[in-house]
C-alpha cells in the first residue's frame, strides 16, 4: 500500500530540518574557532606582533666606537683614527638584488663578482642584518647612493672612524694593525662576541690590547617608510670611545732607530733596564698597516705574503738566529761565577783542536785572559771555557738570564728561542749529547737560537747586576690590574727576577765590554766621545765555523751581525740589541747601537741642562733619565717640538678620503 501524499510531506520535513542542525553546530563551531583566533592574536599576542609591526617601520642601525688614540711616552700622538662613510648592504629592503648589480658596481666602482663574493661571504648571516658592502666611499659614491635612494633601498651609509697609521711603516710591527674579523677568528672563542664586519686588532698592540682600544658601540633606532628611506628618529645610545694607550716608545729614539736600520733586514730593541720599559724597537722589512685599515686588496697582501725577508714577521721578538760571539757575555758570567774564568790563560794561535776536530779563530791573539777575550772576542778563549764547563752548565746560566722562553713582552706571538742541553737533545732529538758539540755553543752558534728583545732583557739583567726586569711597551700602571698578571701568569718565569752575580764578576764583565768600544775592541768604530758606551759584538755564520771555516759568505750566505750594547757600563739607563741579518761581521751592527744611545744621552743631558736652568744648578746632578712616568695625555696633544735632538716637529693635516679642512696633528712622524 502506497504512503499517502500527506505522510510523504512529513517525512521529508523531518530530514530536513535534521540536516539544518547540523549545519547549526557546524557553524558554531567555526564561530568558536575564529573567535578564540581573533582573542589569540588581538589579546594573547598583541604585544609580540606590535613588536614585529615596529621593526617594519623601525630600523636600528649601529653607532661604531672610535678606537682609542695611541700616544708615546710623551703625550706625541702614534696613531690617529679619520672620519670616514662606509656602505653597507640591507639585503630585506630588495626582492630582488642580482637585477640590481650592474647599477651598485657602476655607482661604488666595484666589479660584480667582488659584490657577489661579499654577498657569499655572509650568506649565512640573517638577513636583516645589514652587511659592509665597501669601506672609505668617495665623496661622488655618496652622492650616487643619495640620488639612487628610491631605485636601490638596499644600500645605506654610515659615518665611521676609520684607523690613520704613520706611513712607511713606521714602528708597523710594535703598533700592529687592524682589519676585519675573519671567519677563522669567529670560530675561535676568543671572539665568541663578534659579529661579522666587526674591526679588531690583528698584530703588535692593536692586538694585544684590542679590548681597551676597541670601546662599545652605540645604537640608533630610526623610522623608514617603505622603501626603506629614513624619516625620522626615534632615539640612540651613544658609542663609548676606547680607551687612549701611552706606549713607553720614545718617539725621538724611534725616529733615529728606524733611520739607522733603513736599508738593513734585522731588528732593534732599545730597553730601560731599571724598569724594562721598551724606548724604541724596530723590524726589518716593514710593511704600511694603512693597507690593512680599510680592505686589504689581493695584490698588496700577495706582494707581502711572497717576501722572501718576511716583512709581516716582527723579528724583534719573533728572530729566532744564533746570537754569535754576543753569547760569550753568557759565557764569561758562567765562567766567572763558576770560578774556572778567573785563572784561564789560553795561547790563542788562530784556533785550537777539540775532541780531534780543529775550530778556528779569526786571527792570532796570542795569550788571552777574561779580561780581553770580551774586548777581542777570542773564540779559542771560549772554546777552552765551553769544553770546561760542559753543556748543563753553560744551560743553566742561559737560562737564568732568561734564553729558551719567553720574555713575557706584552706583543703577541713572541718566540721562545732555544738553549741546548742534555736533557733538552733527549727530549727533542731522542739522541744523547756529545761532548764535542758544546765546543760551538761556546761561541753562541750550535743549536744556540736567541731573539734580540731575548739578548736585551739578558745583558740588562748582568749590567744591572743580576736584576731581570719583564720587557714591556705599555705602562703596566695604566692598564687593568688583571690584565696585567694574566699577561705575567701566561709566561712563566718571565717575571721581575733577580740573580746572584758577584760584584767582581760584575764589574769585570762590564769594564771588559766597555774595552770593546776601545782601541783595539771589535766595535771600536763605534765609540763614543763623552759616553760612557759599552757592548759586544757579534758574528753570527751561515755556515760552519768550525774546520778553519772564516769566510763571511755573499748575499744570503754572508753572517748575521748582531750587536748588544749599554750606557753607562753599569746600572745602564739604556741597552740596545741589534739583529742585521746578512750584515757581517758584529762590528757593522755596532754603530747602529751607537746612533740610538748617542740621542738617547744627548736628550737627557738636554732635558738635565734644562732643569738646571730652570730650578738653578744642583750639586750632584747627573743625566739620568726620570724613571717616572710622564703624566697622561690629554685629548689634545701638543708636542714638545724643541725638546727632540733628533728631529724637529712638524704639523700634519690628517689625511683621507673624508678629511676635514684645517684639521691638524701636532707629530714629528710622517703621517700617510
Amino acid at each position: 500500500m502506497e504512503p499517502t501524499p500527506e505522510r510523504r510531506i512529513g517525512r521529508e520535513e523531518k530530514v530536513a530540518t535534521g540536516k539544518l542542525h547540523a549545519t547549526q553546530y557546524l557553524v558554531a563551531l567555526v564561530l568558536l574557532l575564529l573567535a578564540t583566533g581573533m582573542w589569540r592574536l588581538q589579546v594573547l599576542g598583541a604585544e609580540g606582533y606590535k613588536q614585529l609591526a615596529e621593526a617594519n617601520r623601525i630600523r636600528k642601525t649601529a653607532i661604531l666606537a672610535p678606537r682609542g688614540k695611541i700616544f708615546d711616552r710623551e703625550g706625541r700622538i702614534l696613531v690617529d683614527n679619520y672620519p670616514s662613510v662606509e656602505c653597507f648592504l640591507l639585503r630585506d629592503q630588495v626582492k630582488d638584488l642580482k637585477a640590481d648589480l650592474p647599477l651598485i658596481g657602476k655607482g661604488l666602482h666595484m666589479q660584480e663578482q667582488d659584490i657577489l663574493a661579499v654577498l657569499k661571504k655572509y650568506q649565512l648571516e640573517p638577513k636583516y642584518e645589514a652587511i659592509p658592502l665597501k669601506q672609505d666611499i668617495t665623496p661622488d659614491e655618496q652622492a650616487f647612493i643619495e640620488a639612487h635612494r628610491n631605485e636601490l633601498p638596499e644600500l645605506e651609509t654610515r659615518d665611521v672612524q676609520r684607523r690613520l697609521y704613520p706611513r712607511d711603516g713606521f714602528a708597523a710591527h710594535l703598533i700592529g694593525y687592524v682589519g676585519e674579523v675573519s671567519e677563522q677568528d669567529l670560530n675561535s672563542p676568543k671572539f665568541e662576541f663578534y659579529e661579522p664586519g666587526d674591526v679588531v686588532g690583528k698584530s703588535g698592540v692593536e692586538e694585544m690590547y684590542d679590548a681597551l682600544l676597541r670601546g662599545t658601540d652605540g645604537s640608533r633606532d630610526v623610522i623608514v617608510n617603505s622603501h626603506g628611506k629614513e624619516v625620522g628618529q626615534l632615539g640612540q645610545q651613544m658609542a663609548k670611545p676606547g680607551t687612549d694607550l701611552r706606549l713607553t716608545i720614545d718617539l725621538d729614539l724611534q725616529t733615529v732607530a728606524e733611520r739607522a736600520m733603513e736599508g738593513k733586514n734585522g731588528a732593534l730593541v732599545a730597553m730601560d733596564p731599571h724598569t724594562g720599559e721598551i724606548l724604541a724597537m724596530v723590524s726589518r722589512p716593514t710593511f704600511d698597516p694603512n693597507q690593512f685599515a680599510v680592505r686589504l686588496t689581493r695584490s698588496y697582501w700577495s706582494q707581502i705574503v711572497s717576501d722572501p725577508d718576511h716583512p709581516l714577521m716582527n723579528k724583534a721578538i719573533q728572530a729566532q738566529l744564533a746570537p754569535g760571539s754576543t753569547f760569550k757575555i753568557i759565557m764569561s758570567l758562567a765562567g766567572l761565577e763558576e770560578g774556572v774564568a778567573q785563572a784561564m790563560r789560553v795561547n790563542c794561535a788562530g784556533g785550537g783542536t777539540f775532541f780531534g776536530h780543529f775550530f778556528g779563530c779569526d786571527k792570532h791573539h796570542g795569550m788571552v785572559d777574561i779580561n780581553h777575550a770580551i774586548p777581542w772576542s777570542c773564540d779559542t778563549f771560549y772554546y777552552t771555557l765551553a769544553e770546561k764547563l760542559g753543556i748543563d752548565t753553560i744551560a743553566k746560566y742561559a737560562t737564568e738570564v732568561g734564553l729558551s722562553q719567553k720574555t713575557g713582552i706584552d706583543l703577541p706571538d713572541e718566540a721562545s728561542g732555544t738553549m741546548p742541553s742534555t736533557a733538552w737533545k733527549l727530549k727533542t732529538q731522542h739522541e744523547k749529547w756529545y761532548a764535542g758539540e758544546v765546543i760551538s755553543v761556546g761561541i753562541g752558534q750550535g743549536a744556540v737560537q736567541v731573539t734580540p728583545v731575548q739578548l736585551a732583557r739578558a745583558l740588562s739583567g748582568i749590567a744591572s747586576g743580576g736584576v731581570l726586569k719583564r720587557p714591556h711597551v705599555v705602562f703596566a700602571n695604566e692598564v687593568p690590574p688583571q690584565m696585567e698578571s694574566a699577561l705575567i701568569s701566561s709566561y712563566p718565569g718571565s717575571g721581575d727576577r733577580t740573580i746572584p752575580l758577584s760584584p767582581e764578576n760584575w764589574e769585570t764583565i762590564t769594564d771588559a765590554m766597555a774595552d770593546a768600544l776601545g782601541p783595539g775592541g771589535t766595535a771600536g768604530a763605534a765609540h763614543l766621545e763623552g759616553i760612557d758606551f759599552a757592548g759586544k759584538t757579534g758574528t753570527a755564520q751561515v755556515v760552519s765555523h768550525s774546520a778553519g771555516a772564516t769566510s763571511l759568505g755573499a748575499g744570503k750566505e754572508r753572517a748575521n751581525a748582531w750587536f748588544v750594547g749599554m750606557s753607562p757600563r753599569r746600572n745602564p739607563d739604556i741597552v740596545v740589541a741589534v739583529l742585521w741579518e746578512h750584515g757581517g761581521w758584529g762590528a757593522g751592527s755596532a754603530p747602529v747601537a751607537a746612533q740610538v744611545v748617542n740621542a738617547f744621552i744627548t736628550k737627557q743631558r738636554k732635558r738635565a741642562g734644562n732643569l738646571r736652568l730652570a730650578d738653578g744648578p744642583q750639586p750632584g746632578d747627573s743625566p739620568t733619565q726620570d724613571s717616572q712616568p710622564a703624566p697622561r695625555p690629554a685629548k689634545t696633544v701638543a708636542t714638545e717640538r724643541n725638546e727632540s735632538p733628533v728631529m724637529d716637529g712638524v704639523r700634519t693635516a690628517s689625511t683621507g678620503p673624508h678629511a676635514k679642512p684645517g684639521v691638524t696633528t701636532s707629530s714629528p712622524i710622517p703621517q700617510p
